[in-house]
């Protein structure tokens, strides 16, 4: 393959041209209600080739590796007719190497049949009342093997195995309808698969319980989140606004988002990186060959990095942080988070719940969207805070406003720093990209809760 590619990107009449050569082996089960909706695996093979040519790109994705010079070419030209400026690229040092993906435990020793069986085990499990009206239930995996090269001498072969489940009960009673979910992935370990009976169980009663729960009434509150809620909170309100297309692209943000500015408090420190590793963001090489980094975001609660490509660090006179990612070789490489993460604190829950007369407690997501600075994010469970205590369950809450004034309000952040890595993330018409979010236990001050 390192043959193949490094033969068609020879004497091109370009400034830069980059090859990426994908294999993939994915299984999809998924019932909906108590019938099998999905069931399936399937191999696949493609590539493209960008290239650039005075500032202005190219791209040409394939199916067929015959005539890989020919498709190079493609690309050129295509750039050579958008091109009319300078060709701006960060500096990212030449390397060879080959990464063998994670493995804890391989779904590929583990036959179509018995993953089938597996997933019947968590429907039985789902349907655990005469209130549950329908379940949904999904398992996905994949082995995807990357092979990369690009015109200034870097060549990368990397693999990797992505593990998925994700259950859901609905309970209905009249004309109410509540659910209750959980979504839950690895890197490499399909161990995880067999850890879930018990949470799986939960499910059903929650939807039920929920059905009873009062609704809170809407208003500002203190409100804590769980890791899950605060990963996602992270990930969606600060995090894609970190992504350096976005802030470069938009001159509002480019105005907002200035390096040195604070934005919350100095117990606030939030880092985005895929050599973190072992979770479902990590790699060794994003998909221009730049080695991974850890990227600082805000250090006590000053703003002091952004993630970036290499054109867009260039562009901003920064350094390339590695987190140029594509979901699959129909797409060029866009600015994207890997695992993005609020650092722990010093304090307890306990610390976070003391003082707090009256709040929400909320945890695990379900769902949310974001546009620039302005979010909204749905609490998969949420439960009244009196004098400090933890209460009964309320209906699942809605909390929205403004992140910069959220993150000025967010006064405190507890010590149980967990991960998120259910889900996947969404942006450019590429989802849903393998990401991980984590977070300690945080506490909101002011924080809109939607409710009667």
């Amino acid at each position: 393959m390192r043959d193949l590619i490094e033969s068609a990107l020879k004497g091109l009449n370009a400034d830069y041209v980059e090859i990426r050569i994908e294999e993939r082996e994915t299984t999809n089960i998924a019932f909906r209600g108590r019938e099998l909706d999905e069931i399936g695996q399937s191999t696949g093979k493609g590539g493209n080739v960008r290239a650039c040519v005075k500032g202005g790109w190219g791209f040409a994705s394939f199916n067929s590796l015959d005539d890989l010079r020919a498709k190079a070419q493609q690309a050129v030209e295509q750039a050579r007719m958008v091109g009319n400026e300078r060709t701006e690229l960060a500096d990212a040092s030449p390397v060879v190497a080959i990464v063998p993906p994670h493995i804890v435990s391989d779904p590929a020793d583990v036959s179509l049949s018995e993953k089938h069986r597996i997933l019947e085990e968590y429907l039985d499990l789902l349907w655990g009342g005469p209130e549950i009206q329908t379940s949904s239930l999904r398992y996905a995996d994949g082995h995807r093997t990357m092979y990369y090269g690009n015109s200034q001498g870097t060549y990368t072969e990397q693999a990797r195995i992505d593990v998925n489940f994700w259950a859901s009960a609905v309970a209905r009673n009249g004309g109410e309808v509540q659910q209750a979910s959980i979504s839950m992935g690895s890197l490499g370990d399909f161990g995880l698969v067999h850890r879930m009976h018990d949470t799986v169980a939960e499910l059903p009663q929650k939807a039920v319980d929920f059905l009873k729960a009062p609704q809170v009434k809407g208003g500002e509150y203190t409100v804590i989140l769980d890791p899950v809620l605060a990963g996602v909170f992270v990930h969606e309100a600060f995090g894609h606004l970190s992504e350096a297309d976005h802030v470069y692209e938009n001159p509002k943000l480019r105005e907002v988002m200035v390096l040195g500015r604070r934005f919350g408090g100095e117990q606030l420190n939030i880092v985005d990186g895929a050599s973190i590793p072992a979770l479902r963001g990590s790699f060794q090489y994003d998909e221009e060959g730049v080695e991974a980094h850890r990227t600082d975001l805000i250090r006590e609660g000053i703003l002091v990095g952004r993630l970036h490509s290499r054109e867009t660090a260039a562009k901003m006179g920064e350094d390339p942080s590695g987190n140029a990612r594509a979901i699959g070789h129909q797409f060029p490489p866009i600015v994207r988070m890997t695992n993005t993460i609020i650092e722990p604190g010093d304090a307890t829950l306990e610390d976070l719940l003391e003082g707090v007369k009256e709040g929400v407690y909320c945890r695990n997501w379900d769902g949310g969207m974001t546009s620039m600075e302005q979010f909204t994010f749905s609490a998969g469970e949420s439960y009244m805070i009196r004098d400090g205590k933890i209460e009964g369950a309320v209906r699942p809450v809605m909390l929205s406003g403004n992140v910069f004034t959220t993150l000025e309000n967010l006064d405190a952040v507890a010590n149980d720093l967990d991960m998120n890595q259910g889900g996947g993330c969404g942006k450019g018409g590429q989802s849903p990209l393998p990401v991980s979010n984590g977070s300690p236990h945080i506490r909101l001050r002011n924080c809109l809760v939607g409710g009667r």
